[in-house]
């Protein structure tokens, strides 16, 4: 049976990685790296566990973990080589933009001089886990996608959302256990990530509540990955619905409760908390005031459940999540606390690799790792915390910009998942290293770019006519 699932992995990824290369280098639509992304990245884990568990080669392997970064440096270099007066080119800078190049340029200061006790190759690995998605945010920068390519991102995210519950619909009644256990996952992680399998399930710790509940994450990585990933397709079902004609409006109601099933199915805390957030940030923003009425209703409906139709142990691991009773939840606190004293003990930080649950990180090394910014500042300092949040907060704020002033409808549909979903993620950032979640992460960076890209438009435009006024 794996080498059937084998043989259709291998034959989608190459069909898509060439029909991609194909259409960036001969036809120079360098923009269509997104569509590889946005369609692998949900399944990157799963292919490549499956990839081993058939051939036993950390060499083809290998081959599939590196089409993703080549896939982007692939489209720079068409990019580049499209635009012969490439210093010719007009790109006027923008708050985001300004606060990405000096994070980056900061990480690029940290990798060259000689601090902290990582090794230069594991400094190198971080260094790219950063720069990739610096790179995806600035292709999206420069791209200029009309209504049908637009369409083409927003069905791949509604497809992904719409698979993954349906494989947790299939992990649960069907299969009474996770995918992972029988896609080799275990394996890979012991033979390419040296991680031993731990837990109830022979997986990690993340497939499982203290009480040994089963977090299900479809064919994502994780719970964590499934969860923080559905929040962009319940914020893309959600703008369709709110933006499309009443009679075809309600096509869009089965996107946003399949994003609410594998919510639930996955059991993250952070995701659940940042659903409601993402709800009325959406409804106080945009002045649907609705929405907090349903975002009340929906709270209401869990608490409900949780006290008198949810299993003991779904009841347990809820109030033990709001007391701090469980082990995660003391974890991250624990992890918070180390983390902090690093930056008040060394505000300038420690180095690059020296944080955080990437693969570079050595356990001998690593402090802290459960939360996004003080990953950031562990590492960078308080500066570099500072600009990843100035980062996010510019683009969140740029996005909404473009949604509400944008003539653009797909344009504007888009920099409302990309505002809405970095807004909801801030929560998960607070307990979760969710930069690694490539999917979301990266897909999210390309969504903000092409919104500044917009809101520069839009800026210009503005000012033209103020000069001609």
């Amino acid at each position: 049976m794996e080498l059937i699932f084998f043989i259709i992995i291998s034959l989608a990824v190459a069909a898509g990685f060439f029909w991609t290369v194909q259409q960036m280098v001969f036809h120079g639509k360098w923009e269509y790296f997104i569509f590889f992304l946005a369609a692998f990245l949900p399944f990157y884990i799963t292919s490549l566990s499956v990839v081993y568990l058939t051939t036993r080669s950390p060499l083809l392997v290998s081959l599939f973990q590196i089409s993703k970064e080549i896939i982007v440096i692939i489209a720079g270099v068409v990019f580049v080589l499209y635009h012969r007066n490439i210093f010719n080119y007009p790109f006027r800078l923008q708050s985001t933009d300004w606060f990405m190049l000096a994070f980056i340029g900061l990480t690029v200061f940290f990798l060259i001089l000689p601090i902290g006790q990582a090794s230069f190759i594991n400094k190198v690995l971080y260094f790219k886990s950063i720069l990739i998605p610096s790179l995806v945010y600035m292709l999206g920068r420069n791209t200029d996608f009309g209504d049908l390519e637009l369409k083409r991102i927003f069905r791949i995210i509604f497809f992904i959302a719409i698979a993954a519950f349906l494989v947790n619909l299939i992990e649960h009644f069907v299969l009474h256990a996770h995918l992972q256990q029988f896609t080799g996952y275990a394996l890979f992680n012991m033979a390419i990530n040296d991680i031993d399998p731990v837990g109830h399930y022979n997986l990690t710790w993340t497939f499982e509540t203290t009480n040994a509940m089963k977090r299900l994450g479809s064919f994502f990585a994780d719970p964590l990955e499934l969860a923080s990933s559905v929040l962009m397709g319940f914020a893309a079902g959600l703008i369709w619905f709110l933006t499309t004609d009443k009679n075809r409006q309600w096509n869009y109601l089965p996107i946003m409760l399949c994003c609410i099933g594998s919510l639930i199915f996955a059991s993250s805390r952070a995701s659940f908390a940042a659903f409601f957030l993402m709800v009325f940030f959406i409804a106080l923003v945009f002045r649907l005031y609705k929405l907090i009425s349903f975002g009340f209703l929906a709270l209401l409906l869990f608490v409900l459940y949780v006290l008198f139709l949810a299993p003991e142990d779904f009841y347990y691991f809820v109030v033990d999540t709001l007391t701090f009773a469980n082990t995660s939840s003391l974890g991250h606190v624990i992890e918070w606390g180390l983390a902090l004293d690093s930056m008040v003990t060394n505000p300038l930080g420690i180095g690059l690799a020296m944080s955080g649950n990437f693969g570079s990180v050595s356990d001998e090394l690593r402090v802290g790792g459960e939360n996004q910014f003080l990953i950031y500042g562990v590492q960078l300092g308080w500066i570099g915390m500072v600009l990843y949040i100035a980062t996010l907060v510019t683009g969140i704020r740029n996005s909404i910009y473009v949604f509400n002033n944008s003539d653009k409808l797909n344009l504007a549909r888009m920099a409302f998942v990309a505002g809405t979903v970095k807004a909801g993620l801030l929560l998960p950032l607070f307990t979760a290293n969710v930069e690694i979640y490539t999917y979301v992460s990266w897909v999210s960076w390309w969504m903000v770019g092409i919104s500044i890209s917009e809101y520069s438009r839009i800026k210009v435009k503005k000012h033209t006519h103020e000069i001609v006024r």
